[in-house]
């Protein structure tokens, strides 16, 4: 269970979902019962009954910023930035006064350490930029216009859609800003979506809320590192990605009141799961702190605060599937995997959901 090939699975491309459903809620649900080891299909709104009426659910309330910047070279080469740090940038423009983090740079040759770069498509909207260092396959760009650059970033950026979804700009769905966003989306600092939770929809929130179920919020900001692939063959041996997160005192008090009341904590998406249990004593207690989370969960880890999760369909040999095998059987899993296919679900970022309990 801890070779890389072990989490291979076959998938047709026509599988990988490229547009969202029209309407989230009516996504397909697969449900999968742990103690019963059973398998049933859903919709998404059907969560409204599938979940109990003292339930915790954790949602992550992240929200992904146009972090995609297209520009030239000051030589006059094409170049596209892809912001993989929001939240140091923050961090840096609140202490130094300018916004500088770590960016993945596309073009022909890569633009070498004090490089300008000049970004935005016109003149009015350009700002500078200068490549201060270089780190493996990665950039530190300081952005030169300092506090106006969030601004022109919000107007001039790109939502980052995931590799996986081609469509090039010009046929590029031109609700992404929205569809590729939680209903919930707050905290902004991710290049990447919580996927589980693009399921839910204002209507079907206020369903949960009137049953009984409770929402706790954490924040954990989806970086680049979601989609490296693991290239060990030995799982044990890869470095996982470290994401910024924080809990706020008040939502640790609700997740450790449902532990000490024995309620469920439904997380929801493998986001919230890797920050509980990061946060998560041995007896399943949280306690509210910021910081960066590293935790990479496969088979083997035990799990200690949460108890049910929502999650979409992960790419085969990724960490998401390895976390996923984690909470149920990898046979479970792939099993799963394979009556999905049947069923015609959908895969991946804008693909349909499973409910794990």
């Amino acid at each position: 269970m801890f070779q890389l090939s072990d989490y291979d699975y076959d998938l047709p491309a026509s599988k990988i979902a490229q547009t969202p459903c029209k309407n989230r809620s009516e996504s397909k649900l697969l449900h999968l019962n742990r103690e019963e080891q059973s398998l049933a299909h859903h919709q998404f709104k059907d969560i409204v009954s599938l979940l109990k009426d003292d339930d915790l659910l954790v949602i992550n309330n992240t929200r992904v910023v146009p972090a995609r910047l297209l520009g030239k070279k000051e030589t006059g080469g094409k170049i596209e930035i892809l912001i993989i740090d929001y939240a140091a940038g923050v961090r840096n423009l609140e202490e130094k006064g300018f916004f500088q983090c770590e960016c993945l740079v596309k073009a022909s040759k890569r633009p070498k350490k004090g490089s300008i770069l000049l970004l935005g498509g016109r003149v009015d909207g350009q700002v500078k930029a200068r490549v201060e260092n270089i780190k493996g396959y990665t950039s530190e760009i300081r952005f030169l216009n300092g506090k106006d650059f969030p601004v022109f970033l919000q107007k001039y950026g790109k939502i980052p859609l995931p590799p996986y979804i081609k469509r090039d700009d010009a046929a590029s769905n031109k609700n992404d800003n929205q569809d590729y966003q939680t209903i919930y989306a707050s905290k902004k600092g991710a290049v990447a979506a919580p996927t589980a939770g693009l399921h839910f929809t204002d209507t079907l929130m206020d369903e949960l809320v009137g049953k009984g179920v409770e929402i706790a919020q954490v924040t954990l900001h989806v970086g680049y590192g979601t989609f490296v692939p693991v290239r060990v063959d030995d799982i044990r041996d890869h470095a996982i990605h470290s994401e910024y997160f924080s809990l706020s005192k008040e939502n640790a008090e609700r997740i450790n009141k449902a532990k000490k009341q024995n309620r469920r904590v439904v997380a929801v998406g493998t986001t919230s799961v890797r920050t509980l249990e990061f946060l998560s004593h041995e007896n399943g207690m949280v306690a509210a702190k910021s910081g960066m989370c590293d935790l990479f969960i496969y088979p083997g880890y035990i799990f200690k605060c949460v108890d049910a999760m929502i999650t979409n369909f992960h790419l085969p040999e990724s960490t998401l599937l390895m976390l996923v095998s984690a909470f149920y059987k990898r046979e479970k899993m792939l099993e799963a995997y394979g009556e999905a296919k049947l069923k015609d679900y959908r895969f991946f970022s804008y693909g349909d959901a499973m409910l794990i309990e």
